[in-house]
């Protein structure tokens, strides 16, 4: 099902409660309002009770006891937080496409994810089915780091693992170019993996090519790292201001850190040139360890993401919010965890349009709560963590329209005038 959000009827007479204007002399009905949430909303550095409305597929008003028209659906969502749209800055979603991805409406349905970030499932010779089979059709938004290689990620299984950047007879620059000019409305920026496990003797060359394509269309990179060669800081050394390395808390080796706990300084310098630092966790690159020493340092990440895939959304990433709640246990404020999910996101992929509730903005927004308790969480190396609070998701607002059909008894509908 794709949901397009309904253009709000045009009326000629004056304004009643639950209206605004279109600018041009009409008035609009709110299509939702969602009532007496806590609305965290790190862009404006809102943290109030509140209500939130949305018209003609965006945020129409931020405010107390908005007033709804004849038609306005009318949600309670006292008890639970209302945020910006949730975005995973890593994810693989060409379901059916890649052997790597799941399917996008599911998981985003479950996390309260509203825009899915795919990093470089499709390369350049299947991205056209990548948009037609799964982008185009999603209720939720999705955008693409383009990979570098041909074929994108392939080979991956519980049995396989077959690097996509070992052979540079796969590298395709002027393909990757030619498809992420194209098709700039979804394309965000270009991706690479290198390091021992996927790019094995070509070190950092996959990086060197993928360079020149993201400079060459005016782009940003993400950068997957895993065990070297490169090491971090050849990889960091080599990344521009608004690159992204995922990964950026893994475990050693190629780790942050060094073994007496503190930053490395090629990573500190990365960052005062504006390298971005996103989590990326998947099956083998977050690591406890390596979180308490960067946060011990006051080193944050700029985005968390799960890099939910096939081998991981089981664990030990699972999902996006199992990746906020790993931070929040950690220490990190819930206010940074949402910023961290939303307008850094927004941020890094260069669409200020979304991660907010400004008025204006895109009309997504997730319905989270915050349950206290004794919950077991994992990394990627087996350690256990008992955390004493957990994020879920309860609901997702996608295009100004409620995004649960099957989940709405949770949150009544209230009677309007």
């Amino acid at each position: 099902m794709h949901l397009q959000p309904e253009r709000a009827t045009l009326l000629r007479r004056p304004a009643l409660a639950g209206e605004r204007s279109t600018g041009r002399g009409h008035m609009s009905t709110y299509d939702l309002i969602l009532k007496g949430g806590r609305v965290i909303d790190p862009s404006q550095n809102l943290d109030r009770i509140t209500d939130v409305a949305f018209a003609g597929g965006k945020v129409a008003a931020v405010g107390k006891d908005l007033k709804a028209g004849g038609g306005t659906e009318v949600r309670d969502v006292k008890g639970h937080i209302v945020s910006p749209g949730l975005i995973d800055m890593h994810t693989h979603v060409y379901w059916g496409g890649t052997s790597l991805g799941i399917d996008a409406e599911e998981f985003c349905r479950t996390s309260g994810v509203t825009t899915a970030i795919d990093t470089g499932s499709a390369g350049p010779g299947n991205f056209a089915g990548f948009r037609k089979h799964v982008i185009e059709p999603s209720a939720v938004r999705i955008l693409a780091y383009l990979h570098i290689s041909f074929a994108g990620i392939f080979g991956f299984s519980k049995n396989i693992m077959v690097g996509e950047s070992q052979d540079l007879r796969l590298m395709a620059p002027r393909d990757a170019a030619e498809v992420a000019d194209a098709n700039r409305d979804v394309i965000i920026g270009i991706k690479v993996r290198v390091g021992a496990h996927a790019s094995g003797e070509q070190g950092a060359a996959p990086l060197n090519i993928a360079l020149q394509v993201a400079e060459e269309v005016g782009l940003p990179l993400m950068c997957h790292i895993d065990h070297p060669p490169p090491s971090y800081e050849e990889v960091l050394d080599m990344l521009r201001p608004g690159d992204v390395l995922t990964h950026a808390f893994r475990p050693f080796p190629n780790s942050p850190c060094t073994s007496q706990g503190k930053v490395k300084p090629a990573v500190l310098a990365a960052r005062e040139r504006g390298v971005k630092f996103d989590i990326g966790h998947g099956k083998g690159s977050f690591a406890f360890k390596t979180a308490r020493a960067m946060l011990a340092n006051g080193f944050h990440p700029d985005t968390i993401s799960s890099d939910v895939h096939a081998l991981c959304i089981d664990g030990p990433a699972y999902d996006q919010v199992t990746t906020m709640s790993k931070f929040l246990c950690l220490g990190v404020p819930l206010n940074d965890v949402i910023a961290q999910s939303t307008i850094n996101a927004a941020h890094a992929l260069k669409r200020p349009e979304l991660g907010s509730l400004k008025p204006g903005s895109v009309g997504d927004a997730t319905i989270l709560s915050v349950k206290e308790g004794r919950f077991e969480y994992e990394d990627v190396m087996g350690e256990k963590m008992i955390g004493d609070r957990r994020i879920l998701s309860e609901g997702a607002i996608v295009g100004g329209r409620w995004f649960h059909p099957k989940r709405t008894q949770k949150f009544a509908k209230l009677k309007t005038a």
